[in-house]
């Protein structure tokens, strides 16, 4: 693999890629284009004009009539009493009333023609007395009416739909002070991370908080999207934080705008921004964030137009034109990317009425039910247009993570109706125990990565979610087998606790190996940074959730406070390149998932278990709250997109 500055980092998280501004000349294509309008709009005058002299102003030395074609009309005979010859069965009308009507018309035609091209000669005189950036502006003004025009008809209303009974929106105050006390403490370093970005880098996609300016990734193409304002909402609601989730309202209403010309993830607008906004509909009610997840839904859809179905990793927001990473085996799909649709397609679907998104991952879905599975893993890699297995490498780390996390979730988001989403849950986490669950000779468990036959020792920390989900699906795995996944869950996050122990600054690498004397610590240097990551901490939280065992708050505790420490800088939080340097050095990036994943499992952590309770909501892969769809509270059987 190469440096991880150029490849993602996993399904879950694609790569940070800082492409300078040098990358887009676009001042410089606005001045050519300005240039190039006023040159063809001359031109375009000159020819038409040439074109009306040439064939439709009169000849005076012949006199030669405009021949119409209207002289001689053969009408179909009907009745020869109306002064007509009869010729054959059709009348010849004679040529005396009708060609002086012919005339008069013909010359009306001429003065029509000659008119307008003098308009547009007067017209091209008038754009070339104007300045440079007159001319501009009124681009500008005419593609700001086409934008406009768009908007309204993107914005007509969706249908009616009862929200889900939403419980536990707004509590979670815990009883013991110094709970409280530490929860405030995540409650303000959410704060200084969201003050900081409205005031340095508002509208921008991230944050460099040391440079103090916005910072994006090719990840979200070449837009300004406000990709923190929609991570972040959910998290800003739960805390009670509500002038600053009324601030990133008003910003989504006036600004957040999806007909850009702009290549994006499909995976990474899926889960932060569809499932962003999804969720903020969900708490606030407010439709605005329905009808933005439903615009932008619609521009992600022609990513399926492939062969198989299978969507590809990036599209074009406005030409909808798809492509795959060109370092993913031989253009293939990634697991982690298409296989991590369903939670907001089904969403989008129970609120709209329109099958079309249900469909599309049920599709996906049927796909791969038909297709050999080696070893009974899924490859990372499928080709959208053979339907055919790339490279033969399965992780539950990058690559391959968030895929087994949604068909757990399809079960719970269906209110555990969708059976076939659980039986390839337990048949896949069945052959994850068998070939990459192994226990280290010091006696921690670790899940590894298969590559062509061989299970590479390693163990990276996006894979550390797992400890979370082997939890979370317990209750309701094969052969009474929830005390072994609850100790297995508990196994992986003493590991991934570990791989935080074993370093300077208390924070966890990237990646780290299980090799003969080497266990949970980093070997190469490109493994060593932290970036502000939760996977660990999503798992001390669900851990939490499922035991109540005070060490995973203890665990969590610790870890705020080396992010505290370590990350936090006047301007926001960064990531560090190097966890086992006493003084590191910044990446100078605040991640967007920092704000909607990290400091949010970390409040749940230290509130009550009645603020958003697992019975009645399950989180996205982006921490993004999204509702069960309880069949009895809901009309959802009535609901033609799941007749």
């Amino acid at each position: 693999m190469t440096t991880p500055a150029l490849l993602p980092l996993s399904g879950r998280r694609l790569p940070p890629l800082n492409l300078g501004a040098s990358a887009f000349p676009h001042h410089r294509a606005t001045l050519r284009l300005s240039e190039k309008f006023i040159l063809l709009l001359i031109l375009s005058a000159f020819i038409t004009l040439c074109f009306g002299a040439f064939f439709f102003l009169p000849d005076s030395s012949k006199h030669k009539r405009f021949d119409l074609g209207l002289e001689d009309v053969l009408i179909p005979h009907v009745d020869t009493s109306k002064g007509g010859k009869n010729l054959g069965g059709f009348l010849i009308h004679g040529q005396g009333h009708d060609e002086h009507r012919h005339r008069e018309e013909e010359e009306r035609l001429r003065n029509k023609i000659r008119a307008d091209h003098e308009k547009a000669l007067e017209e091209a005189k008038e754009k070339l007395k104007k300045s440079r950036d007159e001319i501009q502006a009124e681009i500008q003004t005419e593609k700001n009416k086409v934008v406009q025009e768009l908007k309204k008809k993107d914005s007509k209303p969706l249908p009616p739909v009862p929200l889900p009974n939403l419980i536990g929106i707004n509590s979670g105050e815990p009883a013991d002070p110094d709970i409280r006390e530490k929860r405030n403490k995540i409650k303000e370093m959410m704060k200084h991370a969201w003050d900081n970005y409205r005031q340095y880098g508002w509208g921008h996609n991230e944050l460099k908080p040391i440079a103090r300016k916005g910072h994006s990734t090719n990840i979200f193409g070449n837009s300004q999207m406000g990709a923190t304002i929609v991570d972040a909402l959910d998290t800003l609601y739960i805390m009670g934080l509500h002038d600053e989730f009324r601030e990133g309202q008003e910003w989504i209403d006036k600004n957040l705008d999806f007909s850009v010309n702009s290549e994006v993830s499909v995976f990474e607008v899926n889960i932060r921004f569809i499932g962003g906004l999804l969720a903020a509909y969900y708490l606030s009610g407010q439709e605005v964030f329905k009808i933005k997840a439903v615009q932008l839904a619609g521009k992600l859809l022609p990513a399926f137009n492939t062969p198989t179905g299978i969507p590809w990793a990036m599209v074009n927001l406005k030409s909808g034109v798809g492509r795959n990473w060109g370092w993913a085996s031989a253009g293939s799909s990634i697991l982690a990317e298409f296989g991590t649709l369903h939670m907001e397609f089904v969403h989008l679907s129970y609120l709209t009425g329109d099958p079309v998104y249900y469909n599309k991952v049920m599709h996906i879905r049927k796909l791969l039910q038909k297709m050999d599975r080696p070893n009974g893993l899924y490859p990372n890699y499928l080709n959208p247009r053979t339907g055919r297995w790339g490279q033969h490498h399965t992780s539950v780390g990058g690559l391959g993570d968030s895929f087994y996390e949604y068909l757990l979730k399809a079960w719970l988001m269906s209110d555990k109706t969708d059976t076939e989403a659980r039986k390839m849950y337990d048949d896949a986490i069945e052959a994850i125990e068998k070939h990459l669950i192994r226990k280290s000779n010091g006696g921690l468990t670790f899940i590894g990565e298969w590559k062509n036959g061989h299970l590479e020792r390693k163990m990276g920390h996006l894979t550390c979610f797992a400890g979370g989900m082997f939890a979370l699906g317990a209750d309701g795995s094969r052969d009474d087998k929830a005390g072994h996944y609850l100790q297995l869950g508990a196994e992986i996050a003493h590991t991934c606790h570990e791989s935080y122990d074993r370093t300077t600054l208390k924070l966890g690498p990237e990646a780290f190996k299980f090799d003969g004397g080497v266990e949970a610590v980093a070997v190469r240097q490109n493994e060593k940074y932290y970036i502000l990551r939760p996977e660990v901490i999503e798992t001390y939280w669900y851990m939490w959730r499922f035991t109540h065992d005070p060490k995973y708050r203890q665990w969590g505790w610790e870890a705020t406070q080396a992010i505290d420490k370590y990350c936090r800088v006047s301007g926001g939080f960064s990531g560090v390149k190097d966890v086992y340097s006493s003084s590191p050095t910044y990446d100078d990036v605040q991640q967007s998932f920092f704000l909607a994943e990290t400091l949010k499992y970390l409040y749940l952590l230290f509130s009550n278990d009645d603020l958003l309770p697992l019975d009645n909501w399950v989180f996205n892969t982006e921490a993004h709250p999204l509702p069960v769809l309880h069949l009895a509270n809901t009309t959802l059987s009535g609901n033609p997109a799941y007749r």
